[in-house]
């Protein structure tokens, strides 16, 4: 009787104008090879947030879609709002 717990980057989506990465993160647990649950943490990283601790496909996918102008009119835009969307 083995448990196993594993972690799953299952969903990665670019939205918006200033390229916002969604990441939905599952937490799998299995016994024996079958799965027993599975739980889901969402967050979401904009072009100036640090993502030296995301893993690779998640850093790969956030480097290509900021482009030096994504990143600037991303800084831009927050420069207008009252309250920083950090």
């Amino acid at each position: 009787m083995a448990l196993a717990e594993t972690i799953e980057y299952d969903k990665i989506e670019v939205v918006g104008t200033h390229k916002a990465v969604q990441v939905r993160k599952a937490t799998v647990i299995k016994k024996d090879d079958v799965e027993l649950t599975r739980s889901f943490e969402r967050y979401v990283l904009h072009p100036d947030s640090d993502i030296s601790g995301e893993p690779a496909e998640v850093q790969s996918i956030c480097n290509a879609v900021w482009t030096d102008a994504v990143k600037t009119a991303w800084t831009e835009y927050q420069k207008t709002q009252s309250t920083p969307l950090n």
